[in-house]
């Protein structure tokens, strides 16, 4: 049975019933439309600014659009390939001729931005209610391209990022990296700002002790377990090599725990 686009949106947590899909073309706007086309070097930047804007008349766009936006790019006749996904949060202007929306980008999708290729049945349709596309074929979804590591120093991920870092082929040299090493790292909750200081040593890599807070989000600690981890944020504060003594490890967390006083005002126990 080939896949469709439908169990991608539930899976993203998109409702299709309340949400619109759009195919921009690469193509140059008539003067009348009062919009400003796109074209292959068209920007990130320049791409949104189009998507906001739209035309006044609502035979063209509906008079009340969904607040989630799935946005593609045209490809070929009768393919589109996913460019983001962007939350509408309202009409902000309209000169009666181009209607203004407060859209921003939304995190839904973004592991498929563009990767994923869908088949595009009506080539002169350009958006339609996402219970409609959800029955389009998925032509392709390409292989992620590598994202370099940013080094131990500039490392802050979230919780849901730090699961993608985990699993996904792109992050393949993160693990590698993160498998290197032992040390000291932070996780602060990001609803109140406190702190909890941790660290991998012996023979438990920063991407063993990691992984385990992937899993379970608490890693096993007892202050950790009752709170909610898509509020954590994970850091490392200091890389060590596996050879390095135990103490030396022991001793730069009781540091940290003391400058960053995470016993008394932070989640640490001890």
């Amino acid at each position: 049975m080939a896949l469709t686009f439908g169990p991608l949106l539930l899976d993203a947590g998109i409702d299709p019933a309340r949400a619109l899909v759009i195919r921009h073309a690469f193509a140059q706007e008539s003067e009348e439309s009062g919009l400003t086309g796109l074209h292959a070097d068209s920007t990130h930047a320049e791409i949104l600014e189009y998507t906001r804007n739209q035309s006044a008349d609502t035979k063209r766009f509906p008079a009340v659009p969904p607040g989630m936006w799935v946005v593609f790019i045209k490809e070929g006749g009768d393919q589109a390939r996913l460019w983001s996904v962007v939350e509408n949060r309202g009409e902000i202007a309209n000169n009666g001729i181009i209607r203004t929306f407060d859209v921003v980008e939304s995190d839904l999708m973004a592991d498929l931005r563009n990767r994923l290729v869908i088949g595009w049945r009506s080539p002169r349709t350009w958006r339609m209610n996402a219970t409609t596309a959800a029955s389009y074929p998925v032509v392709g979804i390409a292989d992620a391209e590598p994202i370099p590591f940013p080094g131990f120093d500039r490392l802050v991920l979230s919780h849901a990022r730090l699961q993608a870092v985990m699993r996904e082929h792109r992050y393949a040299s993160w693990r590698t990296a993160l498998a290197s090493v032992v040390g000291i790292y932070l996780i602060t909750d990001t609803h109140d700002g406190r702190h909890y200081v941790g660290k991998a040593d012996g023979a438990e890599s920063i991407r063993q002790r990691w992984n385990v807070y992937a899993t379970n989000g608490h890693g096993g600690n007892v202050e950790l377990r009752r709170l909610d981890p898509s509020s954590f944020r994970f850091s490392l504060l200091r890389v060590f090599d596996p050879s390095t003594p135990t103490r030396g490890i022991d001793a730069a967390e009781s540091h940290f725990k003391d400058a960053l006083d995470s016993r008394r005002h932070g989640l640490n126990r001890n």
